[in-house]
Order: structure tokens, then C-alpha cells, then sequence
């Protein structure tokens, strides 16, 4: 009988990772300690960072000489929830059909974290002149709010890398350029009145709607503006604002007491976050000042929900330079959604984005990801573990 412990392949652990449903309201943990023992069986020790309340956790490893200048895989564990959506299998459980591997994460973003994984473990039987490492995060669908913490605690533990490929799905194309985020939950309190004398109470759903309005302004504007350089390869070049859920008022005869709604910022390269930032809390100020003026119990609360840096192109980008190498594609890719990709970057991390899948498919009911992806995934590692022996 052998001792050596078992190599699973990349869709063996697939089938694990998806089995655990770890949609962002929930644990991570099983997962966590399934991941963590998988690699300890092949001598890999890996790190954990507990978030504040200990019911998640990211997860860090390194193979390889201990030496700074490696290359980091990051992934992230939290899917988004299948509530209410038709699924015609069980979304945790991976059922092939067609050529497709279906199950929730499979491309957003467990098929990457499960190639991942294994390549970390096929690193760690090679002679590897520059090390490979793993991330994985938590809360990445929730606001990316789980990867700066994990990579301040990475570079407390580990030698600090060169390169991250952060693998959320791109078809395996080098993406370069990503829209950053804000968001901001927003609370505006009004004073109910009759609506017959509706000029003595303060709506709060009307005086929403002039925010909602002030949105629609500035979008109308930015799409008339001439794009910034950094910008003009995203579809749509500019950065725009967004409520998509809204929630307010008693009944149709009383001014709203209340109302609640997100407001959300996707932020183009060479947009300044800040100041747009300064933006909406001087149209809020504005608007606030209008509803005290009518009666002094109003107000207009904000508290940030998300805060995600873009990714801006680098020039002789290191993570940019592994990937054009490994996979041939000297195309110029940009995408809408974002990633933790900038929050490497914003740490000092060369970064890239590059995954196996499809962005279509992520987030949907009956969520796939082709299996000849998870092959050309396969293979694209394979090269990366060539590469980091300093081989041809």
C-alpha cells in the first residue's frame, strides 16, 4: 500500500469546492479546512485570516523557494445565492452534460480555484526556481470586502509576489482594465403628513427621487463627454450610476416617513473616485438642506457598502507580460465588472485578470462552465509551472 498521498485532478476538485455551498451570507469554513488538509497531505502549509465575527476565512499558501518575485493564483470562495432561481439539477452538486460542467460557481468562480489548487499541488513536486502561491478570499461577491485584509495579512506571511492572475472568468484572455466600484446605502428620512397638505411634510420618496434624478444627470452627461484615454476601450466609456432596488413610504395618501435605497458607482480608469464621490455627498447635502428647510426632523444618512479600486492597464506590467506569454493573446481586453484584481494592484501588486469561462454565465440559474475551458485552464498552468522552473 502506498503512502503517497492521492494528486486529485482539477475537476475532482471541482466536485468538492462546488459541494460546499458557500454563498456570501453563509460560512466558508468547511471549505476552508477541506482545502487547508488537501494541501497539508502534500506538505503545503497553508494560512488562514479569520474575518472579525470567525465564520469565514481566506486562505493562503506558498511552494517554492522562499523568495520574493513569484507568481500568486487568486480566486475567491463565496458564490452568489440560488434563491429563486429555475435550476434543473442540484446547484451544488457538478452534473456534466453537453460538453458543460454545471453547478453554482462552476465558472464564477470555483473552476479557477479548483485549477488553482491543483496546480499549487503539481508546483510543489517541481524544481521551481520562482515560487507559485494561492489566494483565496471570501466576500468578493458581496463588495470584494474580503481580499484587502487577506492581502495585508499575505504579505506579513509570505514573500511578496511580482505577478497576481486573479482568475475570474475571461475566457482565458488577458484583461488588463476593469471598472472600479463604490456604493453607498442611503436613508432618507422624511415627515409624514397627509398628502392633501403634503406642503407641510417632507417625502422621503420624492426627495429620493431627486437623487435618482441628479444619477440619471450625471450619466446623461458623462456619455456625452469625450472619453478619458484609460476609459475608451469599456463599453460603456464612462462611469456610471446606478440604484437598483428601492424601498419607501406608508401608503399613497402620506408623505413617505421613510426611504432606503443603494446607491452604486461603477468607476471608469482615469475617473477620479473621490471626486465623484464629493459629488453625490454635495447633491445629498443639497437636498437634505431643501427638506429641513420644510421641517427639522428630516435627514439624509449615508454609509459606505463597497469600495473597489479599478484595475488600470500598468506599462511592462509583469502579471500582464506572464499571461500574453502563456496564452498568445496580444489583444486589448477590458471588462464592466469588478474584480480583486485592483486591490493587488492598489497594494503593489503587478495584476491581471485572466479565468477560464465565461462572465455570461456567472450569477445564473443553471450556471456552466465547458469543460474544454477547464482543459485549456489545465493546460495554461502547466505552462505557468514550465515557466517558474525556468524552463523553455
Amino acid at each position: 500500500m502506498s503512502d503517497t498521498p492521492e494528486r486529485l485532478s482539477p475537476r475532482a476538485i471541482l466536485e468538492a469546492l462546488v459541494a460546499f455551498p458557500t454563498v456570501s451570507r453563509d460560512t466558508n469554513l468547511p471549505l476552508v479546512d477541506w482545502v487547508e488538509a488537501y494541501l497539508a497531505s502534500h506538505g503545503i502549509v497553508s494560512h488562514r485570516y479569520l474575518d472579525k465575527g470567525g465564520e469565514k476565512a481566506a486562505l493562503f499558501a506558498h511552494v517554492g523557494p522562499d523568495i520574493s518575485g513569484g507568481v500568486v493564483l487568486s480566486g475567491h470562495t463565496d458564490v452568489v445565492p440560488v434563491d429563486g432561481q429555475d435550476w434543473v439539477s442540484d446547484p451544488f452538486t457538478v452534473v456534466e452534460k453537453d460538453g458543460k460542467l454545471f453547478g453554482r460557481g462552476t465558472c464564477d468562480m470555483k473552476g479557477f480555484d479548483a485549477l488553482a489548487i491543483w496546480a499549487l499541488v503539481e508546483a510543489r513536486y517541481a524544481n521551481l526556481r520562482t515560487p507559485l502561491q494561492l489566494a483565496l478570499s471570501y466576500d468578493e461577491e458581496i463588495g470584494c470586502t474580503g481580499a484587502p485584509p487577506m492581502i495585508e495579512a499575505m504579505q506579513e506571511v509570505l514573500p511578496k509576489a511580482s505577478a497576481v492572475i486573479v482568475g475570474e472568468p475571461s475566457r482565458l484572455s488577458a484583461v488588463t482594465g476593469h471598472k472600479g466600484g463604490l456604493g453607498w446605502q442611503t436613508h432618507v428620512r422624511g415627515h409624514e403628513v397627509h398628502s392633501s397638505i403634503m406642503h407641510t411634510g417632507v417625502s422621503a420618496v420624492m426627495q429620493a427621487g431627486e437623487l435618482l434624478a441628479w444619477a440619471n444627470a450625471q450619466n446623461a452627461a458623462a456619455a456625452a463627454a469625450e472619453p478619458h484615454p484609460l476609459a475608451q476601450d469599456f463599453d460603456p466609456h464612462w462611469s456610471t450610476w446606478h440604484v437598483g432596488v428601492i424601498e419607501g413610504g406608508t401608503a399613497h395618501n402620506i408623505t413617505a416617513k421613510d426611504c432606503s435605497f443603494a446607491m452604486a458607482l461603477r468607476v471608469v480608469p482615469g475617473d477620479d473616485p473621490a471626486e465623484l464621490e464629493a459629488r453625490y455627498k454635495a447633491k445629498v447635502q443639497e437636498v437634505r438642506t431643501a427638506m429641513r428647510a420644510v421641517h427639522p426632523d428630516t435627514s439624509i444618512t449615508l454609509g459606505r457598502f463597497f469600495d473597489v479600486p479599478p484595475l488600470v492597464p500598468e506599462e511592462n506590467g509583469a502579471a500582464e507580460a506572464i499571461v500574453r506569454q502563456l496564452t498568445g493573446d496580444n489583444g486589448t481586453h477590458v471588462v464592466s465588472y469588478a474584480t480583486e484584481a485592483g486591490q493587488f494592484q492598489e497594494a503593489g501588486y503587478s495584476a491581471v485578470v485572466c479565468g477560464p469561462g465565461d462572465i455570461a454565465q456567472a450569477h445564473q440559474p443553471n450556471e456552466f462552465i465547458e469543460i474544454s475551458q477547464m482543459e485549456a485552464g489545465e493546460a495554461f498552468l502547466r505552462k505557468l509551472i514550465t515557466l517558474l522552473q525556468g524552463e523553455e
